[in-house]
């Protein structure tokens, strides 16, 4: 068995996600540490009972805690040959501290401004996402060439399967493009999502300019097992790893490349969600039908994978 780690991203968020986690000491101690390091009381953001999970400066540190904190339950309780991670977007930044590429108290400090750029970018101007299942992608891009041609902003911004792309755009004009790939029927399903932004597109290249310059303050490290990058779909390298992760705020991600180049490069025959929801799991088996797939977003979900990994080890 050789493991691929996913995790998840922005998006997967729901109130609850990882609550139940807060009776083991070490998750509880991480999610302290990462409410010192960003000001913010995570717990109270995962709970979301006030609705803070609508907000991306919110989510971003809290889903980041969620996943960071399962993973470290599981070096602890388990020896897991991992072959390799991604994580989505956002969850790179899990990825890449899992990997010890990034230690954990800047890397949450980082988190929070990097969340609170998008934020401020996202209030200027209306922008969101839509998800394309099962796109004639020529006809898509059409449509996008289009709208660009016109004066519109809309653009790929996620690249997730061989089954799903996403487009992100000024709200209107990203409807209109949906209503166009409904209309030819150039997608077995196209839906604007419920997001707050056009993430990975040029609306986000204020964040994208100052994430350049705060990323010139962090330490980074060389990862102890190969975390794939969405925007170069090569693993992340210490030199260069904080280009990467500023160009990654405005450019499209590559996750279903990501996870193909582990199975081909790695030898990856098994992934392993991380993080609230299963779209990521979804992706995997759009991409390998062959892998075998588990996925963690609960207390129960560690528990039945831990009993399950312990009891095949031993037998």
């Amino acid at each position: 068995m050789q493991i691929g780690v996913l995790f998840s991203g922005q998006g997967a968020q729901k109130p609850g996600m990882g609550v139940d986690f807060l009776g083991d000491p070490l998750f509880c101690q991480l999610v302290e540490e990462a409410s010192q390091a960003t000001g913010l009381n995570i717990a109270t953001l995962m709970k979301g009972e006030g609705g803070e999970l609508d907000y991306t400066k919110y989510v971003q540190p809290a889903l980041v805690t969620v996943s960071y904190g399962i993973y470290r339950m599981l070096e602890r309780d388990l020896q897991l040959p991992i072959a390799g991670m991604v994580g989505l977007s956002l969850g790179e930044y899990a990825a890449l501290m899992a990997a010890r590429a990034l230690d954990f108290t800047p890397g949450m400090a980082l988190l929070a401004d990097r969340a609170r750029y998008m934020q401020e970018d996202a209030d200027q101007v209306p922008s969101t996402l839509a998800a394309i299942v099962e796109p004639k992608l020529d006809v898509v891009s059409q449509a996008v060439e289009a709208a660009q041609a016109a004066g519109q902003g809309v653009y790929f911004a996620n690249y997730n399967s061989p089954d799903q792309v996403v487009l992100g755009g000024a709200k209107e004009a990203l409807e209109q493009v949906v209503e166009e790939i409904t209309a030819k029927e150039a997608a077995k399903k196209a839906v604007v999502l419920k997001v707050s932004g056009a993430f990975h597109t040029p609306f986000f290249n204020g964040a994208r300019q100052k994430m350049t310059e705060r990323l010139k303050t962090v330490a980074f490290h060389t990862p102890t097992v190969p975390v794939i990058s969405n925007t170069t779909v090569t693993p992340f390298e210490k030199e260069g790893l904080a280009d990467v992760l500023a160009r990654q705020l405005a450019v499209p991600t590559h996750f279903g490349d990501d996870l193909a180049y582990l199975i081909n490069h790695q030898g990856v025959d098994t992934t392993l969600e991380i993080g609230p929801g299963k779209t990521l799991t979804r992706f995997a088996k759009q991409v390998d039908r062959k892998l075998t797939r588990y996925r963690i977003s609960s207390l129960a979900d560690y528990q039945a994978f831990v009993k399950e990994v312990s009891d095949g080890t031993q037998g």
